[in-house]
């Protein structure tokens, strides 16, 4: 009774469109936003988690990984939109949203389907601490919270991991890799991350949280540095991959 009487007076909307949810929970797509977000599945690149467009192609390394392997072993996604700046899509237009209007709100929804959505590719129970790709300290007081640090937060609730935001730092203010060419943002973000002075990633199975992944020149760098500094492996949890 008490959810019905909260469905009347706090409606229920949809994260992308705003239309009108009729039942809980919150933080939701409506059917019509959900049926456009194509989930990231099989076949793709076990490696780096690229998605290949036929079912007939089986699961293989991608010519990306083949000529230069990424640094951490495992890649994955909860789903895809398009790479294009003037292709409308629903996940696409949330995560704008939640950077660039700062909408801190939409933290907890989008990491709770981050969680439930790619649990299957991972084995929590192997997993030592969660770190998420860190912002500069500039870009976090603009922003007023650092998306990776909510995503994961989530994540972490639901798979029973640690999470330390303070491990990784970014010591270099880079240009936004949004407004980057492909082939520009690995130099842009080379040598930007460190480990924090006191701390120790030594032995660690770690996950790397990010909300998108495009190149992967961010994920890539903060792997090399985590690796540098002495941890077992890392693998990489984005909400979102950026495809052509």
């Amino acid at each position: 009774m008490l959810e019905a009487v909260l469905d009347v007076v706090f409606p229920q909307c949809c994260i992308a469109c705003e239309a009108w949810l009729p039942s809980r929970p919150p933080g939701c797509f409506c059917r019509s936003c959900d049926e456009r977000i194509v989930s990231v599945r099989p076949p793709f690149c076990p490696r780096c988690g690229r998605p290949y467009l036929h079912e007939w192609q089986g699961d293989h390394l991608c010519g990306g990984c083949l000529l230069r392997p990424p640094p951490f072993s495992m890649a994955r996604s909860w789903a895809c939109y398009p790479r294009s700046s003037e292709a409308l899509h629903p996940l696409r237009q949330v995560i704008h949203r939640f950077k660039y209007s700062r909408q801190a709100s939409l933290g907890q929804p989008l990491g709770q389907l981050l969680a439930q959505r790619c649990q299957r590719w991972f084995r929590p129970s192997s997993l030592d601490l969660i770190i998420p790709v860190p912002l500069h300290p500039r870009r976090l007081r603009w922003r007023g919270f650092n998306q990776s640090v909510l995503l994961g937060r989530e994540a972490g609730r639901a798979w029973g991991i640690p999470l330390d935001p303070l491990v990784l730092t970014r010591k270099t203010e880079t240009v936004p890799q949004s407004t980057l060419s492909l082939k520009d943002r690995q130099p842009n973000v080379r040598g930007a991350f460190s480990i924090a002075p006191g701390r120790t990633v030594e032995n660690l199975r770690l996950l790397l949280v990010d909300d998108i992944y495009t190149s992967g020149a961010t994920v890539n760098e903060c792997a090399r540095a985590l690796l540098h500094r002495g941890a077992r492996e890392v693998q990489v949890l984005t909400l979102a991959r950026a495809v052509s």
